[in-house]
């Protein structure tokens, strides 16, 4: 899929389990669907964040705020 390709447009997309804040999040890739993909609804349903690992330490590339932006 080249850059000036229109991105597909969908009803719904469920978004789950990106982790944020993890070494493992794959940020980058899912900026990446975003920018190939549009949906009249979104709905992150868990995971997003992982708070949990943000306790022992912080993980927080600038990709990582380009998704919650």
């Amino acid at each position: 899929m080249t850059d000036t390709t229109r991105p597909r447009r969908l009803r719904t997309l469920f978004i789950s389990d990106i982790h944020l804040g993890t070494r493992g999040c794959q940020a980058e890739l899912f900026l990446d669907f975003l920018k190939h993909h549009e949906a009249e609804t979104i709905y992150l349903v868990g995971d997003i964040v992982d708070c949990w690992r943000l306790r022992r330490g912080w993980y927080w590339r600038q990709a990582h705020n380009d998704v919650v932006q």
